[in-house]
């Protein structure tokens, strides 16, 4: 990455370039569950308002981004997309690591997030990145893998 790769807190103008980059990041797991995930469903001109996301650009090119939400005593890290073209490039661990130190920063005690039992590169990457496993659920037809790590 180079130093022309700037974060910046997303705007309610960045609704369509967030729903856009997620449809796309997601779209490989198209085959795996034989549904959309559920980041492919959501309405961001609307959860943009309310929730915190971090985009990553380089130049006006948006890369990659991140969704957080307060959750008790921990940050819950809804959403990590990265744009198929730059994944690989360490945009997702930033943008995790980033996470890491908005809950550290505010108090909390660590990050939390889940993902689709069926992405096992996100679970190795999570772990790799020390996440630990809490637990399993089944959700919207698929099992949520829950992880979690401590500040």
């Amino acid at each position: 990455m180079t130093d022309a790769i700037h974060p910046q807190i997303a705007r309610e103008q960045d609704a369509e370039a967030i729903r856009i980059l997620t449809r796309e990041a997601y779209a490989k797991w198209l085959a795996v569950t034989g549904r959309e995930p559920l980041p492919m469903r959501v309405d961001y001109s609307e959860t943009v308002k309310k929730h915190r996301f971090d985009l990553l650009y380089s130049g006006s090119t948006l890369m990659a981004l991140i969704k957080t939400v307060p959750d008790g005593d921990h940050l819950l890290i809804e959403n990590v997309a990265v744009a198929p073209g730059a994944q690989g490039r360490g945009f997702g661990k930033r943008l995790m690591k980033h996470a890491e130190e908005l809950a550290a920063s505010s108090g909390l005690k660590g990050t939390r997030l889940y993902t689709n039992k069926l992405f096992t590169a996100n679970l190795r990457l999570y772990e790799a990145l020390g996440y630990r496993v809490d637990r399993e659920e089944a959700l919207d037809g698929g099992i949520a893998v829950h992880m979690s790590k401590a500040c």
